[in-house]
């Protein structure tokens, strides 16, 4: 993949879950989505064998705010004493001050969960982050990226598209396609966890993704993958299933939601699976137990949003 190195971050202790990137050249790097606190030395020891000291790591990029993208943010500038965080504008508002991150992920997890998987957050110095706007190229190395807005997922993502290597990073943008599922093949499922789900942003981004007419896609869940024209139409119609799901809630119990909504996003990856002829084993089915949940949170959510406001 060119200069592009995949780090596997072991988040949540597993492998092949979440992962961040190493663009190198020259002894310089750029580090794309830092997973969290714990991910930070598993980061700095890829840099050193690859010779890139953390004096000469000029960039780290998070595509959202989501923990499990931006949480080790902090530590990674803390190490790397020249380097610059990329953010979105609202993403950047939330690293500067984490409590409200740290406050709504502690009443999801409770305090002893969080600190498992999350490790300690503290704020980044607003001089230590530079703002990209949408559509704006930035020229390092070599390489020219350009940031593009795509909601859906979340309000506060973009991707990053890297004209050199014509391959773009898509954070949650693009779904999720874990390997060690898929017994050599891939298949991909779209991930709508709370807060921000918006079916027609999601379609608008993966539009946009494809715009590019990139070759690859650099997933954070997980590693690149090509074909993105046939993935995305296997996206989009994750994403409908996921809707039609949503337009069915009217007639279920507020108590009920979650359970329901649980079996819709079953159905989705399995029906996704089925597309590509992929067995899912009783151990695939516990390892994405907590993508069903958040993703099912995340759909009902949005109804209710919805609701709320009709």
């Amino acid at each position: 993949m060119g200069n592009v190195l995949t780090i596997d971050t072991e988040y949540a202790n597993m492998h092949n879950v979440a992962s961040a990137y190493l663009i190198e050249e020259e002894g310089r790097g750029v580090v794309i989505e830092t997973n969290t606190t714990h991910a930070i030395p598993k980061i700095l020891k890829v840099m050193d064998l690859r010779g890139i000291r953390p004096q000469n790591l000029d960039y780290v990029i998070v595509t959202h705010v989501h923990l499990d993208h931006a949480g080790g943010a902090w530590a990674l500038l803390e190490a790397c004493p020249n380097a610059i965080l990329l953010a979105h504008p609202k993403t950047a508002k939330h690293l500067i001050d984490p409590s409200l991150l740290i406050r709504s992920a502690t009443s999801v997890y409770g305090k002893e969960k969080f600190d498992s998987l999350y490790g300690e957050i503290k704020p980044i110095p607003k001089e230590k982050i530079r703002i990209m706007e949408d559509g704006e190229w930035l020229e390092w190395e070599g390489h020219s990226f350009q940031f593009l807005y795509t909601k859906g997922h979340a309000n506060h993502h973009f991707c990053i598209y890297d004209k050199k290597t014509n391959g773009i990073f898509t954070g949650d943008s693009f779904g999720i396609s874990y390997p060690h599922l898929e017994n050599g093949k891939r298949f991909i499922f779209p991930t709508t966890t709370p807060t921000d789900f918006d079916f027609v942003e999601a379609i608008r981004s993966l539009d946009r993704i494809l715009e590019t007419e990139a070759d690859i896609a650099y997933l954070t869940h997980f590693g690149p993958i090509g074909g993105l024209k046939e993935n995305a139409s296997d996206l989009k119609d994750g994403l409908t299933l996921c809707k039609e799901a949503i337009s069915e809630l009217v007639n279920i119990t507020k108590g009920e939601r979650l359970s329901f909504m649980e079996s819709k996003v079953e159905a989705m990856i399995q029906t996704l699976a089925n597309k590509h002829s992929i067995t899912l084993t009783n151990a695939d089915w516990r390892l994405l137990r907590l993508d069903v949940n958040l993703n099912a949170q995340g759909l009902v959510y949005a109804f209710e949003k919805t609701q709320s406001k009709g």
